[in-house]
């Protein structure tokens, strides 16, 4: 034991201490973040003018004692800037786009919003690590879902129509003429509802097996005027229609599946042979020492507390959402599929396969 003491780097110890209280803090600001974009405090932060706590409750309507101290959180976290002599605020114009700005290509607010509805499941998933059952899909509270439409709603209204489909010419071509398309998973329906506004002679049918989130993609396709060309219904992947589509496309969705494979083979079966299907995952690597990083932290701990476990609790593989382009190769290949190609599009969380039978 002695000798193991005189081992030990104290100075490594206390930097360590030192990423452990950054990471509390982090994990405790979490929460603020989630208050400031539930209640809207920080939509209702003007971008690049200064204002104090008592004007933002003003502003608000809410405490200012509350307000007060959020701010120092919001402060101290470097997202707002902070004026000590007039004890003033400020919300900088590039922090409003990832904080504020729902439309923004950059806005974080549906991960915001995951925070706490993820983390109120700490303690299922915990048991789920005693027996390796998982959690239930169907235990999760309404918000996450809530929450992934709004993560997910900027990679449709900014990439899909705009800078993805493009790479595939016979796609857009497809879609153009007056496509046949089925997004398998389609949780919200924010992607079929832009492929639908975007190319008006094209029929879109939206399949999920969350019967909440097939509720609200009805209501949204409603909202958006393209109810009378897009249909969705409660339907498992691997039950698809065959030979029926030109093109399908999944979100996130093989990775948390409980068989990826019968999902990829279901929807080879469902494709014309000249059909293509486009499979968007987390731009990760399988391998542990390459997600060493800020992202990776991010993503192994969503994975953990929802990927992962909701596709035990279905008797999967638990693939989680680090997969990687090399068990996205696999799955293909062993569904049948003969064509797959990493479309050359560089995007910090997706990356995208074409597929072709």
């Amino acid at each position: 034991m002695g000798d193991e003491a005189k081992a030990i780097d104290r100075d490594k110890a206390k930097r360590f201490l030192g990423q452990i209280t950054n990471d509390l803090g982090a994990a405790m600001l979490g929460a603020l973040t989630y208050i400031g974009d539930r209640l809207g405090i920080f939509k209702a932060l003007p971008p690049g003018q200064w204002l104090t706590s008592e004007e933002l409750a003003r502003r608000t309507g809410f405490s200012e004692r509350c307000l007060r101290e959020w701010l120092g959180a919001m402060a101290a976290a470097g997202y707002v800037e902070y004026e000590p002599a007039n004890r003033a605020y400020m919300m900088p114009p590039e922090h409003a786009l990832v904080l504020a700005n729902e439309d923004s290509p950059l806005f974080m607010g549906g991960f915001i919003q995951m925070v706490v509805p993820n983390v109120t499941m700490a303690p299922r998933v915990a048991d789920a690590f005693r027996t390796g059952t998982g959690v239930p899909q169907s235990d999760y509270p309404p918000e996450t879902f809530h929450a992934m439409e709004r993560s997910s709603a900027g990679m449709y209204r900014h990439r899909l129509v705009r800078k993805w489909l493009p790479a595939m010419p016979q796609v857009v071509e497809a879609l153009n003429a007056g496509a046949t398309v089925a997004d398998v998973g389609c949780g919200s329906g924010r992607a079929a509802i832009a492929l639908a506004s975007a190319f008006p002679h094209t029929r879109v049918y939206g399949y999920d097996v969350h019967p909440v989130s097939i509720e609200r993609a009805r209501v949204n396709a409603e909202e958006a005027g393209v109810a009378d060309r897009v249909t969705f219904e409660v339907r498992d992947g691997i039950r698809l229609p065959e030979a029926r589509f030109d093109f399908v496309s999944t979100f996130d969705v093989v990775h948390d599946a409980a068989d990826p494979v019968a999902l990829l083979r279901a929807i080879r079966r469902s494709l014309k042979p000249e059909g293509t299907y486009l499979m968007v995952e987390m731009n990760v690597s399988p391998n542990v020492e390459e997600n060493l990083n800020a992202k990776g932290r991010m993503m192994y701990s969503i994975s953990t507390l929802y990927c992962m476990t909701v596709s035990l609790a279905e008797g999967g593989a638990g693939i989680g959402a680090m997969m990687g382009e090399p068990k996205a190769r696999e799955f293909a290949t062993e569904a049948g599929f003969r064509n797959f190609r990493r479309l050359p599009i560089d995007e910090l969380f997706s990356a995208l396969y074409e597929i072709r039978p």
